[in-house]
């Protein structure tokens, strides 16, 4: 098995040695071309779609304060878009990427350039399709240093790696998912995860398919770990090292100490890692974490961190992971995330609120006289399940297109009951629907997510487009709007754009509208994506051309 100083780390040390230079913000620019490629894993090959042939495709390398513009041509057989998770897009919904959402998806044959600015935001997010479950094989990273002269907040890393989790499949991946709808049921769960596109030797044929990064002793090094995985919350660990957080979702963070961390998929995750220990061998290793009766993929990822000059005939050790269930440890890491609230990175929390949405996870079975099985599995947030549109809704909001969607999508659920109380099976009138919440421009926004015990309770990792908001409260249970949120955190709560609720408990989270646009709002373990556990937030057009919606650019796709 040979191992190596990766290229990603030197290209990315090269990157952070040139950003000490002086420079003004630049326009960087990419050209991406989603293409059809032959890939091989766990013996076995298959034809997959690719950006650039690789997988994972290609990081993005930006400063705070440069435009980006990503050409993206299509030629595979799907059609697609691209989002660029976790970056704002600042009245630029034009830019954002999900399909029906905010753009018609780019036929194949054609392109469309992503332009957009990066305005006050720096750290490591990431980039995948939006479409179907093409992000399965369709994503990368997003590496956003600061602004020149401006240091980090932690100490200065000597050198730096991108550590992508993710999924792989032996069948392709969009036969799985249609094979799933046919039957009405779950598709089938993936074969291996994957650190940076590889499975690592815990499986077969995988001698080539190793990631492996050398390391100096007595130095520091920043992992920049992103999980991209469609449907597994992950684990992940470093055998005789300890982590110190230092960043989650490009927001600094108070430091912390961890033998593991927890990562939900859409989450990335900042760890220093100071290589103090006896040279050796040593493996990363990621896996599932699931405290609910459902079946996930319980299969061991590993990379080898290797210390310089030690033989490839070591055998590295295997870390230390939390047991699949520990649903101790995972509320346990989740508290200890603090935004980092100094004058220069301050934590503005909305202290009042001026709007109220309670918003209960559901899982039902629906009735599908084409399904196989005669019903269907779908997911619902108060009680709808959303349907998409075929004309994007920001589109039809910015044109004015009548009947694409409803404005009318309810603050609370229509039937109140013991949400984390006995299993339910009853569907409790779930209706279908494009129904989106209308939000009034700069106003103050609390959404408590609230997991139930319909079919089964399960954790859902919540991600929310245009935005960062602040977790201000979590808990187990049912949410009680009377004593819970005397328990809030107002000061320092972790701020981020994608957060786990609980398993059978909710989430609280705050923001203020500023951004105008039409914003994705999902489950983002894409099978209950698929099955309707989404919506959409219309932030309407403040005072004055500055905080309207920029017009659409001149190549904006069409249905």
């Amino acid at each position: 098995m040979a191992t190596r100083t990766t290229l990603l780390g030197v290209l990315a040390f090269g990157f952070l040695c040139f950003i000490c230079l002086p420079a003004e913000a630049a326009l960087k620019k990419y050209q991406f071309d989603v293409k059809v490629s032959n890939v091989s894993r766990l013996c076995h090959a298959k034809q997959m779609v690719t950006v650039n042939g690789g997988f994972p495709g290609p990081t993005i390398y930006a400063r705070e304060g440069d435009r980006v513009q990503i050409n993206v041509t299509n030629y595979a057989q799907y059609n697609l878009s691209i989002h660029w998770h976790g970056l704002k897009q600042y009245r630029n919904g034009w830019a954002d990427g999900p399909a029906y959402i905010t753009q018609c998806p780019i036929q194949t044959g054609n392109s469309y350039v992503y332009d957009f600015n990066v305005t006050g935001q720096r750290g490591t997010l990431w980039w995948h399709a939006h479409i179907l479950w093409l992000r399965a094989t369709v994503y990368g990273a997003i590496v956003i240093m600061p602004q020149q002269g401006t240091p980090f907040p932690f100490p200065q890393p000597d050198r730096e790696e991108v550590l992508v989790l993710g999924e792989w499949w032996n069948a392709d991946v969009e036969q799985v998912e249609k094979q799933g709808n046919a039957l009405g049921l779950p598709p089938n769960m993936s074969d291996a995860h994957t650190i940076n596109g590889k499975p690592g030797p815990l499986f077969p044929c995988s001698e080539k398919h190793t990631f492996a990064m050398e390391v100096e002793k007595g130095k520091t090094y920043l992992l920049r770990i992103i999980n991209a995985a469609l449907n597994d919350e992950l684990f992940f660990a470093l055998a005789n090292h300890t982590f110190t957080v230092v960043e989650i979702d490009a927001v600094y963070t108070k430091p912390f100490t961890t033998d593991a961390i927890l990562i939900a998929p859409g989450q990335t995750t900042n760890v220093l890692v100071r290589t103090n220990q006896v040279p050796g061998r040593y493996f990363m290793a990621a896996r599932a974490f699931m405290d609910a009766p459902i079946s996930v993929d319980n299969k061991t990822a590993a990379a080898i961190f290797q210390y310089k000059g030690i033989p490839e005939t070591v055998i590295p050790k295997l870390p230390t992971l939390p047991a699949q269930n520990d649903s101790d440890f995972a509320l346990s890491y989740n508290s200890k995330l603090k935004s980092l609230n100094t004058p220069k990175y301050p934590a503005n929390v909305p202290l009042n609120v001026d709007r109220h949405l309670l918003l209960t996870v559901g899982l039902g079975i629906n009735p599908c006289p084409t399904c196989l099985n005669g019903t269907r599995l779908t997911a619902s947030l108060n009680n709808i399940s959303f349907i998409m549109p075929e004309t994007a809704l920001l589109q039809s909001h910015y044109f004015n297109i009548k009947g694409v969607y409803t404005p009318d999508f309810p603050d609370k659920p229509p039937t109140p009951f013991n949400f984390t109380g006995a299993p339910l099976t009853a569907n409790l009138r779930t209706n279908v629907g494009t129904r989106i919440s209308k939000i009034a421009f700069n106003s103050t926004v609390e959404i408590v997510v609230q997991d139930t015990n319909l079919l089964s309770v399960e954790s859902h990792p919540f991600h929310l487009h245009g935005y960062n908001f602040f977790v201000v409260g979590t808990g187990i249970g049912n949410f009680d709007p009377k004593k819970d949120p005397a328990k809030y955190n107002l000061n320092d709560p972790i701020e981020r754009n994608t957060v786990g609720v609980p398993t059978g408990g909710w989430t609280a989270i705050r923001f203020r509208a500023d951004n105008p646009g039409v914003w994705f709002f999902h489950c983002h373990l894409e099978l209950h994506t698929g099955w309707g556990l989404k919506t959409a937030f219309l932030v309407e057009d403040g005072p004055g051309s500055d905080h309207n919606v920029l017009p659409p650019p001149k190549d904006l796709p069409t249905c």
